[in-house]
């Protein structure tokens, strides 16, 4: 049975401050924790219903499951992470491909573009300060085990673009076609908000603007989306 203790310590992980704070995360759902245990990601605790049929570190009832789940409905595995901060190494930007996030502030989308840089076989994605919280429940389960294969750094931009050689791409209206774009090695690949798109320091330390031509009268492509079609066009 879980103590009350226990339970008030998972129910606060659910804000950045506490998970911060603890050094510790959840996530959950079955599909998404067995990814995580297959990419070997550092778990504290494990907390699962009898119908769980993974590993158990402690098997709790589905009334215990629902007073610590993080969702309405909760699902039979709820697990407690450890949280990695890397430090980005200088000059890394220059080897290799690089998805760096502008103030990305859904998680949906982080978690999304941390699939789609692992899909693609970059090397690593940068997030700026104000992009979301990588150890959300939101950006874990969006990336699926993304999230545990693909080297995730935060730092400020600007400051990561600093003395980069190879070309730094900067996603806008105004650019020039991505259907011109040759494959590369090496490149950094910057993906602005959706609203903002983006900001100014960050867009002066851009060697070349590419778009994806509109055909149609949307107004802009999901964050996610345009990240995908310039990923795809780039990876050789």
């Amino acid at each position: 049975m879980l103590t009350k203790a226990e339970i008030n310590r998972v129910r606060e992980l659910r804000e950045k401050k506490s998970r911060v704070a603890a050094g510790l995360f959840v996530v959950e759902g079955a599909k998404v924790v067995a990814e995580l245990l297959a990419a070997d990601y550092p778990f504290e605790s494990i907390f699962a219903t009898a119908e769980w049929t993974g590993p158990k570190t402690q098997v709790v009832s589905v009334e215990e499951m629902a007073r610590i789940s993080h969702f309405p409905t909760p699902s039979p595995v709820l697990a407690v992470g450890r949280l990695i901060e890397r430090p980005l190494e200088s000059g890394a930007l220059n080897r290799g491909l690089t998805l760096m996030l502008d103030g990305v502030q859904d998680p949906g989308n982080v978690g999304t573009l941390i699939r789609i840089a692992d899909w693609f076989g970059f090397d690593r994605i940068v997030l700026s300060p104000d992009s979301a919280d990588l150890h959300s429940q939101k950006v874990v389960n969006a990336s699926m085990g993304s999230f545990a294969r693909m080297p995730v750094f935060r730092s400020e931009l600007t400051a990561a673009l600093a003395g980069v050689a190879v070309p730094v791409l900067g996603c806008v209206l105004d650019g020039a076609s991505v259907h011109q774009l040759k494959p590369h090695p090496n490149a950094v690949v910057v993906i602005g908000s959706e609203g903002r798109g983006l900001s100014a320091p960050v867009l002066a330390c851009v060697s070349e603007r590419v778009t994806i031509p509109r055909r149609g009268r949307a107004e802009s492509l999901n964050a996610a989306v345009a990240a995908g079609i310039v990923c795809a066009l780039l990876r050789p």
